[in-house]
């Protein structure tokens, strides 16, 4: 599966912006997939997921509340919407999907076999 994430760019502190990830190869019947973002000079983390069979998304403690992770099946789109967002939230935002994953590696970078190419979140004070 091909994923294009868009959406990103710059925003002021306490504003929102809506990433989508466009998955094209395949649908997403049995992929689990999942939000990432990675800061300069940071590991790339965990952000939310939405893991196959389960119907409650997870998230990072640092977003709950502020992000919601939707998908819309018909249109293979992944969304990321963020509001509230402050300059730590700064960082490339990466979509990821895999076809086989465990609920305890859901937060593990190197457990999702596919990867869009990014898209840039700025977030100024």
């Amino acid at each position: 599966v091909q994923l294009q994430a868009s959406g990103g760019g710059l925003v002021r502190a306490g504003g929102s912006l809506r990433l989508s990830c466009a998955a094209s190869g395949r649908t997403f019947s049995g992929y689990t997939l999942g939000w990432f973002r990675q800061a300069t000079a940071k590991e790339r983390e965990f952000v939310a997921a939405f893991k196959w069979g389960n119907s409650n998304p997870f998230y990072a403690d640092s977003v709950k509340g502020r992000f919601t992770i939707s998908r819309d099946n018909a249109k293979s789109t992944l969304y990321l919407q963020m509001n509230s967002l402050q300059p730590d939230d700064t960082a490339v935002y990466y979509c990821t999907a895999t076809r086989s994953i465990i609920l305890s590696s859901l937060r593990v970078p190197s457990s999702y076999d596919y990867w869009g190419q990014g898209t840039l979140v700025t977030v100024s004070s």
